[in-house]
């Protein structure tokens, strides 16, 4: 069994996690931001994009992006034009731009916390928006080829990768709670 004493010191690593939480969510958020201006990730995020409410409007034609999808890897220039005149690269750019943003922002909440309030809940607000596309992308789901395991609770590649936003998610609320936290003890010393 643990003693108090041990129990005291495990309670401290709460502190040193709300820092790697910060470090943590700005890591990957530069990582994948960077990742926007890249053609393939583009291309990537398309169906989320295409059968989002939240978002389709954002392309010139949603509808007809399955006739022009580019697999990771692979090169085909009519696809590619057709992705250039849909603003599949512009929009990318442009959340490029966004998810760098909340992620500097969340850095910078480790030394100015309102700027981390701000940035928490943008990242949370963005989150939740990523986690409606396990609702909205019919990708997410493994599709039935025949086998015996498809559609719900069978996580494809896509799915898998959106699920993971529950732990950002989460780490995202610490940090606002953090950081206001932070706050209020200022203004009471005041």
């Amino acid at each position: 069994m643990l003693c108090n004493k041990n129990l005291e010191k495990l309670a401290r690593l709460r502190y040193g996690g709300v820092v790697v939480a910060h470090i943590a969510i700005f890591v990957i958020f530069i990582w994948i931001g960077g990742l926007k201006f890249i053609n393939y990730e583009a291309e990537g995020i398309t169906p989320f994009v295409a059968n989002s409410p939240l978002s389709s409007f954002l392309y010139k034609d949603a509808k007809d992006y399955k006739l022009h999808k580019i697999p990771e890897g692979t090169a085909n220039e009519q696809n590619a034009h057709w992705q250039q005149e849909n603003r599949t690269y512009l929009v990318s750019y442009g959340l490029g731009v966004l998810i760098i943003a909340f992620g500097t922002l969340v850095l910078l909440g480790i030394f100015y916390p309102y700027l981390g309030l701000i940035g928490g809940g943008l990242v949370f607000l963005m989150t939740l928006i990523t986690l409606s596309f396990l609702i909205t992308t019919p990708e997410v789901w493994v599709p039935n080829m025949g086998g015996a395991d498809y559609g719900f609770p069978y996580l494809s590649g896509a799915g898998r990768l959106v699920i993971k936003d529950l732990a950002i998610l989460a780490c995202a609320l610490i940090i606002t709670g953090s950081c206001a936290q932070r706050i209020l003890r200022t203004k009471t010393r005041l």
